[in-house]
């Protein structure tokens, strides 16, 4: 299994991807995955860059992206992670969130957040283990498919602080990431 940025020739066992996820993913996911333009979008249009795909052979197993925000926000980036449910727990999202990280810090952002569901325990202890802290509890924020309202967290990752204590021990020269 490798973790390749997204092109068009990816795009189809994307759609795949998104296509075979179960219902209750699919709530959480604030794009509309399942339409064969915006997929295609991303990989050939202006926001093609900061998305990558774990592929088995043909079959995309996960996917991540950074996705700079407008504005004021310009530094800061959204991570949007998803592995496929036959993939949950081997590491691949640890994987791909590593790679998000690198490539936000390539790209230039000063900050990362990403929004999970309250109840999703693996997925907040991943982020938790990468750097990326608490920054928000927003109570009953979603409605899942089902009409039922959830907790959102907010976590943070300020890149400056966690890339300077990895220049301290040579992790930033191993990953090929600018010097903080």
């Amino acid at each position: 299994m490798t973790v390749v940025e997204l092109g068009p020739e990816r795009c189809d066992a994307l759609l795949r991807f998104f296509g075979d996820l179960p219902e209750g993913d699919l709530t959480f996911i604030k794009e509309e995955v399942t339409d064969p333009e915006t997929v295609r979008a991303w990989a050939t249009g202006e926001s093609a860059g900061g998305r990558w795909v774990a592929v088995d052979g043909d079959e995309v197993t996960g996917y991540v992206a950074v996705r700079p925000l407008p504005g004021w926000s310009d530094h800061v980036g959204e991570v949007r992670l998803v592995v496929s449910p036959s993939r949950r727990g081997s590491g691949l999202g640890r994987e791909l969130a590593r790679q998000a990280l690198v490539g936000a810090v390539s790209s230039g952002l000063a900050k990362l957040v990403v929004e999970v569901v309250a109840e999703q325990g693996p997925a907040l202890a991943l982020f938790g283990d990468l750097g990326f802290t608490g920054e928000a509890l927003l109570k009953d924020h979603i409605r899942d498919r089902s009409g039922e309202l959830r907790d959102l967290m907010v976590l943070a990752h300020h890149v400056s602080d966690t890339w300077a204590g990895m220049d301290t021990v040579g992790i930033a020269d191993e990953l090929g990431a600018p010097a903080g």
